[in-house]
């Protein structure tokens, strides 16, 4: 009882704490022996594509192509594509009038995997970069994007998700707004290191010509279509200049929503990509993978169960002030959790309970999502989750 409870908080810890901690060890040691790669000014920029998925986003659409139109990237190399499949709203009628938009639409929903699926033979350029309909992209995100292809070990470069956060937020704002912002550090270590490990759909880019098409019942494409990429021995880079910019999600059932379903498509996602998880293939890779995905999405949330009944068999079944401690310690953060929940919903900020309200919210989320998946019960057509 004893050995497993240790090894399963060693888990936890490592988890959500020392990898990060390792990771930067690593990093800084890896930095006495080698220099970054330098990207050269004045190259000729590489041909461009943009590929916007939208359903049913009427209120938000026009802006995002003004956005789209207006980044810093010379017109004559790019070219913008938005696909509204199954949009049963005003969607495709307001990108109909925009010239430099090629508009692809069918009345079918299929998710956003088919979709993308059905426009990828219609992208003429070199790169191909992916961003979210209700997300706004910094003016030069383009071309901090491409200068990490002078690198010909790069085949996908994934940009920076940042939470718009009000000084008055709530628990899944401030909960969301905190765990982007270690997750981009993370990122940036992982790359820095070797590789990132995935990509989020709010921005991300790839060599077109590497793209492996995926299963169409894909939950989360993005981390599926990076991975692939990745699984064929290139980099995923990481450039926190370019950034998509969106708001937090209206509150935590929202967010609560939006996780069990990356939760679901993250179990699919490590039991597909079985070459990412051989370590004999690209041991370092394998070990940034497992250490910041695979453990999150399959055995972390169990493991907590696990050392809070054994903590509580421990502290009261041996004469042993240690294990009573550490289990007062581990009631007192739930205790914290569910006073978060309780003035949550009272509409009552408190910012000392976010994290640990956050925290349980996501290991739950990622529960409930692989229950959900394993009963079949989660599309991969996207719902669309509100937004402050």
């Amino acid at each position: 009882m004893i050995i497993i409870f240790w090894i399963s908080i060693f888990l936890v810890v490592y988890t959500f704490v020392g990898y990060g901690f390792l990771l930067f060890l690593l990093v800084k040691i890896k930095r006495f022996f080698s220099k970054p790669y330098v990207f050269k000014t004045g190259e000729p920029l590489p041909t461009v594509t943009i590929l916007v998925a939208a359903y049913n986003e009427e209120d938000i659409i026009e802006e995002k192509i003004a956005n789209t139109l207006s980044l810093n990237y010379p017109k004559d190399k790019i070219q913008v594509i938005f696909i509204t499949d199954g949009s049963s709203d005003a969607t495709p009628d307001r990108i109909r009038p925009y010239n430099e938009v090629l508009l692809l639409h069918e009345d079918l929903r299929g998710g956003k995997m088919a979709a993308i699926k059905r426009a990828i033979p219609y992208i003429q350029h070199e790169i191909t970069v992916f961003t979210d309909a209700n997300t706004f992209l910094n003016q030069e995100a383009i071309i901090e994007l491409v200068k990490h292809y002078q690198n010909p070990k790069v085949g996908c470069v994934a940009g920076e998700k940042r939470i718009l956060v009000e000084e008055t937020a709530d628990a899944s704002s401030a909960g969301e707004g905190f765990y982007w912002k270690y997750e981009s550090l993370l990122k940036k270590w992982d790359y820095e290191l070797y590789s990132g490990v995935g990509a989020a759909g709010e921005l991300f880019s790839i060599r077109t010509a590497l793209y492996v098409p995926v299963e169409s019942d894909t939950i989360i494409d993005d981390h599926m279509i990076a991975m692939r990429i990745a699984e064929k021995g290139y980099i995923i880079a990481y450039e926190p200049n370019a950034y998509a910019m969106e708001t937090a999600s209206a509150d935590v059932r929202e967010e609560l929503k939006r996780k069990i379903r990356i939760a679901a498509g993250g179990i699919q996602s490590v039991l597909r990509l079985k070459k990412s998880a051989n370590p004999f293939n690209h041991p370092l890779f394998t070990f940034q993978y497992i250490s910041h995905r695979v453990l999150r999405w399959t055995v972390t949330p169990f493991l907590l169960i696990i050392v809070f009944i054994l903590n509580g068999f421990l502290a009261f079944g041996m004469d042993s002030l240690f294990y009573k401690v550490i289990f007062v310690l581990q009631c007192l953060f739930y205790v914290l959790s569910i006073a978060g929940f309780y003035f949550e919903s009272r509409n009552i900020r408190v910012k000392a309970l976010f994290i640990p309200y956050y925290f349980c919210i996501m290991n739950y989320a990622v529960l409930a999502g692989i229950v959900r998946y394993y009963k079949k019960n989660q599309s991969a057509a996207w719902e669309k989750s509100k937004r402050k």
